[in-house]
């Protein structure tokens, strides 16, 4: 019985998110003004700093996203409408800067930080897992007296022997 009212539930919940985002996005078959919701997507409002204009609450730009869709109904190109909004509102409305000139930078100068620091770590596990060379020269003999007293300790003979008639 719970099991039932819970698929049922799990049901209705995941028709209710479908249903909400059937209703957010343009039909499919409306591909021609498809970029007008991309766009809006893409552009910050320019009326809810840091927002994009999709997401923006308020009423001037809910008119700037409907201002956009007829653009596009009209048969206007992505360009057209992206410079004349650029011409409106000005470069602040880029959610990312242009890959051009000093807009470069945004791109390069994380890629370069992430490659330098791939190098930095390969640079480091390479010589952390590097062994050293074992010397080659034969250990240096032990001192006469030192050796007496180590054959003492282990209860060796003089011969070499471990005092049982067993060799080393």
């Amino acid at each position: 019985m719970k099991a039932t009212i819970r698929a049922v539930a799990a049901l209705l919940v995941l028709i209710s998110f479908a249903a909400a985002s059937a209703a957010e996005t343009p039909a499919s078959g409306d591909a021609k003004t498809r970029w007008a919701y991309d766009l809006a997507n893409e552009l910050l409002s320019p009326f809810c700093p840091g927002r994009s204009l999709a997401d923006c609450p308020s009423p001037d730009a809910a008119s700037l996203r409907m201002w956009i869709v007829v653009q596009a109904a009209a048969g206007r190109t992505r360009d057209d409408v992206e410079q004349e909004l650029y011409a409106r509102y000005g470069e602040v409305i880029r959610s990312r800067p242009k890959a051009e000139g000093i807009g470069w930078t945004a791109y390069w100068i994380p890629a370069s930080v992430f490659a330098g620091g791939g190098v930095l770590v390969g640079w480091f596990l390479r010589r952390a897992t590097r062994r050293t060379p074992v010397s080659q020269s034969p250990a240096r003999p032990l001192d006469p007296e030192v050796e007496r007293k180590l054959d003492e300790l282990l209860g060796r003979d003089e011969d070499g022997g471990d005092g049982e008639g067993r060799g080393r």
